[in-house]
């Protein structure tokens, strides 16, 4: 049969609880020593007896750091859990401040709006008013200034885009000027590899016995002859003589 569950009360025969104790001690300090070891932990361990006996058992050389360490966490402890008392009291003061000035700022908000107006006195309304004023103003001068900014942003990039035009037509230009170029230099080359034209064709007047001059022309290629005048005039004696011979 198994061992039955033991009911943790004080054992009343002296004796017996006397090697209860001896036992329980053994097996605790034994139980101490293995959790240092296998999970390298620091174990500080303190047992009085009922007459007042000390056993105690430490992982570390000396008992004392890991008491003082102990004293150190505890008194951390003890000071967190008092300033969450104290956090938690003045939260429980500041509360309600804290809603009156949101109730505060919505009412103003709305009266901003231009809602519940009615309770407000004439003097409240001209405050009122010369708040709504310098708000405006406020408004009107960063509205201002964002669209000068804006229209000088623009004002640059139009002379950008300004500048690249005048680049880009420049460049046309220079690219419509080198085909020019290149023909006036191909006619010139052209004007004076080309053989030369055939002279004209001279006319020399012809006589003829009788007193009659008339002229033959020459004919350029292609071109239809056309009669000339003939015009009287005087032989020469010389060329009489040689004609009656």
């Amino acid at each position: 049969m198994g061992r039955g569950r033991v009911q943790l009360r004080r054992i009343e025969n002296k004796i017996s609880r006397q090697v209860t104790f001896s036992k329980r001690r053994t097996g605790l300090l034994k139980k101490a020593h293995e959790i240092s070891v296998l999970c390298d932990a620091e174990v500080a361990l303190i047992v009085f007896s009922n007459r007042g006996k000390l056993f105690e058992y430490s992982s570390d050389s000396s008992i004392e750091r890991i008491l003082e360490r102990h004293e150190q966490h505890s008194y951390a402890e003890r000071q967190l859990i008092s300033n969450d008392s104290e956090s938690q009291a003045n939260w429980s003061l500041e509360c309600p401040k804290l809603k009156s000035t949101i109730e505060s700022l919505q009412r103003n908000l709305r009266q901003f709006l231009g809602e519940e107006l009615d309770p407000l006195s004439l003097r409240d309304l001209q405050l009122l008013e010369q708040q709504i004023h310098n708000s405006l103003k406020r408004i009107r001068t960063r509205k201002n200034k964002l669209m000068n900014e804006s229209i000088s942003e623009l004002q640059k990039k139009e002379k950008t885009l300004q500048d690249q035009n005048s680049k880009l037509a420049k460049k046309l230009k220079e690219n419509e000027k080198i085909p020019t170029e290149h023909a006036q230099c191909e006619q010139q080359n052209l004007a004076q590899n080309s053989p030369p034209q055939p002279a004209a064709t001279i006319q020399f007047p012809s006589l003829t016995i009788g007193g009659t001059f008339q002229a033959i022309e020459g004919t350029n290629k292609g071109a239809e002859t056309q009669p000339q005048p003939s015009t009287n005039t005087v032989i020469p004696p010389w060329m009489l003589r040689h004609v009656h011979r």
